[in-house]
């Protein structure tokens, strides 16, 4: 559950972060300085955002497993070898994944803004809304989630009203 947790909260940190990074309007790609990626970097450390991604292989080799596994079940015992080797050359390469996130953030954000979100990150308030973040992200979708079932039990009971003025017996 806590792993979980910590993925929705990348998620949501990253989903946010990437939406305010976008702007209104289509704007042409600036390639980022060194110094600007650094500090996305820095920013990607602080947030915690590349937890996310980190099941990423495991998941796409697990998957293409699965895929062949079906077609052979009497391999499972070489897939699973090969998918614990995959895994293992595989994951590395997530450092370029990191890369072109960092590019990307870097490319939104002037390197004064990225200096500045890196202090507010490193800041009490800043650590205090990266550790809470978690807790914040399931809370809300549990009250999320009792909000729409009571939601649809209310448009439940207005269906069956609507229908029954119509002379459907509901």
């Amino acid at each position: 559950m806590r792993v979980q947790s910590l993925v929705r909260s990348a998620a949501a940190g990253l989903a946010a972060f990437l939406l305010l990074a976008m702007p209104a309007t289509p704007v042409e790609a600036q390639q980022p300085s060194k110094n600007a990626v650094a500090l996305a970097n820095e920013i990607l450390d602080v947030r915690g955002s590349m937890t996310i991604f980190e099941a990423i292989v495991p998941g796409v080799v697990e998957k293409s497993k699965a895929t062949l596994l079906q077609m052979n079940p009497n391999l499972f015992k070489d897939l699973n070898e090969i998918a614990a080797e995959l895994r293992k050359e595989f994951t590395p390469r997530l450092a370029s994944l990191r890369e072109e996130i960092a590019r990307l953030y870097a490319s939104r954000f002037t390197e004064q803004e990225l200096k500045d979100t890196l202090a507010f990150y490193n800041s009490p308030l800043g650590k205090k809304i990266v550790a809470e973040e978690g807790n914040f992200v399931d809370r809300s979708m549990a009250t999320a989630q009792d909000w729409a079932i009571k939601l649809n039990d209310e448009v439940l009971r207005r269906f069956r009203a609507e229908m029954k003025k119509r002379g459907h017996p509901f």
